[in-house]
């Protein structure tokens, strides 16, 4: 067999085994195989911040090159996102899926076996490839894979698997530290990847092909208000659908930032390369602004940017996000520092997630019917900055940091998915895809600038005060959140077909 033939057999979907495929609730066993990439892929990104502290010890590290272990994932993840998206509708997205786990297991594998630390954050450059494989289809194979009857339980079911990897990842990584070693965090991902392979392929319902026609060629502008600049230009159908410039101007924009956010915290670069990487991250910025004023297929539509309550949105999404992962890496390294092991830093570290998973998911029941979203928003930024104030001020021990950690967890808990649907409300219809990349971008860079926030605030001012200094930045952030939260704009219907 050549190597073409290989390549064609490889992407070729199989059906699923006819008794599955005829059984009545086979699509539950897809939203479970959906569910074990959406449990791995935010285990990996909370398990993580657990590690800081053993890998720079392993590798003789600073704690600014340490964190690049996680930004590197970062911001591969967001600069794939999209264009794995756009790819998967030609590929078939049950091959992208099941590749994607492959991916993963195979990077996570090479990470614990890594030399040195840049081999290391390449692996994980390469496993943020197969979490964008992943990604980038679940909610699609949800939706083409369940009855519309029962597509909303089902994607609660996926929330929720998120959740339960979110808070499981610093409790495991704590132990698994504590007792085995730093390479057992890579590690344990290779069975569940394994299992992922094995039931995607007989579990997934298998997917057609997006023909390149079929593919939109512009993104629908909000009705009555049209992009600043240059509107999109025609194009042949010889073009590239994807902006790949923009992804381009993006990536460097955040890279050298937070290459810049590492150098101010102690990353070996020379003094002036601080400086130079802002001025690169400003320059890349307004080049990206002018790229995608004029693509025809923008990652970052300036259109739906400019709507009434998205830009706002957006930015509260951000800022959710930044406060969610800040204390991920903060607690640790306070309780540690304060002579706690790293096993119980790891335990008492998953009450905030463990407090937003279960906040997101059924906590909003609790509150009064009558709340409208954006009431919930800002109550739950006032949660959230209430438990951060009390995380900076209170001792720093396992006991009395418990309560703070689990009043901010359940605060955002409260205030993301309340803004993700203010954001998503305001998107014409017709863009609820483009949108919803947006706001994934923005999960994403905020989960970055978390990261490095809190290791530059430990850098300059220690741990003990430079964590309390951060905390109370984050809950001055949190109080800003209330202040941006906008009522959504009504929706504008679909233009009428021809």
């Amino acid at each position: 067999m050549n190597a073409t033939a290989l390549v064609a057999r490889l992407l070729t979907e199989r059906p699923r085994p006819r008794g599955i495929a005829g059984w009545r609730h086979a699509h539950w066993l897809a939203v479970g195989t959906v569910c074990l990439g959406a449990f791995l892929g935010q285990l990996d990104a909370s398990v993580i911040a657990l590690v800081f502290p053993a890998l720079g010890r392993h590798f003789g590290a600073g704690f600014a090159a340490v964190e690049w272990v996680a930004l590197a994932y970062l911001l591969v993840l967001v600069a794939l996102l999209a264009p794995i998206g756009w790819l998967s509708d030609l590929v078939g997205r049950k091959t992208m899926y099941i590749g994607g786990f492959a991916v993963f297991g195979l990077s996570s594998l090479g990470a614990g076996f890594a030399e040195s630390l840049w081999i290391l954050v390449g692996c994980r450059a390469v496993q943020a490839v197969g979490a964008a494989m992943m990604q980038a289809n679940s909610v699609a194979l949800v939706a083409r894979g369940v009855p519309e009857d029962a597509m909303r339980r089902a994607l609660g079911i996926q929330a929720a698997a998120q959740g339960l990897g979110l808070a499981l990842g610093p409790s495991l990584g704590g132990l698994l530290v504590e007792h085995a070693s730093w390479q057992w965090v890579f590690w344990v991902n290779v069975p569940i990847a394994v299992f992922g392979i094995v039931a995607g392929w007989y579990l997934l319902p298998r997917t057609r092909t997006c023909p390149p026609a079929a593919v939109p060629t512009t993104v629908p502008q909000p009705r009555g208000r049209a992009p600043r600049g240059r509107g999109p230009r025609a194009r042949s159908p010889r073009e590239p659908r994807f902006d790949l410039p923009g992804m381009l101007l993006l990536t460097g924009a955040t890279t050298a930032l937070l290459l810049a956010l590492s150098t101010a915290s102690g990353l070996p670069l020379p003094g002036w390369a601080v400086a130079a990487l802002l001025l690169a991250a400003a320059v890349l910025a307004v080049a990206l602004v002018r790229q995608e004023r004029r693509a025809a297929r923008p990652i970052l539509a300036p259109g739906l940017v400019n709507t009434p309550g998205v830009r706002s949105g957006l930015v509260v999404a951000l800022i959710g996000y930044l406060l969610l992962f800040c204390p991920l890496v903060l607690g640790p390294v306070r309780l540690t520092g304060a002579g706690v092991s790293t096993a119980a830093a790891g335990l008492v570290v998953t009450l905030l997630p463990a407090a937003f998973a279960v906040a997101a998911t059924v906590g909003g029941g609790l509150l009064p019917r009558g709340w409208s979203d954006v009431t919930r928003c800002r109550f739950g930024a006032g949660l959230a900055a209430a438990g951060l104030l009390l995380f900076a001020a209170l001792p720093v021990s396992a006991a009395a940091v418990a309560a703070p950690l689990l009043v901010a967890g359940y605060g955002l808990g409260l205030l993301l998915p309340a803004n993700n649907a203010l954001v998503m409300r305001a998107i014409p219809a017709e863009c609820s895809a483009v949108g919803g990349g947006m706001v994934n971008m923005a999960r994403s860079l905020g989960t970055a600038l978390g990261m490095a926030l809190s290791v530059l605030g430990v850098h300059l001012a220690g741990a003990a005060s430079g964590g309390r200094t951060v905390l109370a930045v984050l809950a001055a952030v949190a109080v800003a959140a209330v202040a941006l939260t906008r009522p959504a704009a009504p929706r504008s219907r679909p233009a009428a077909t021809r």
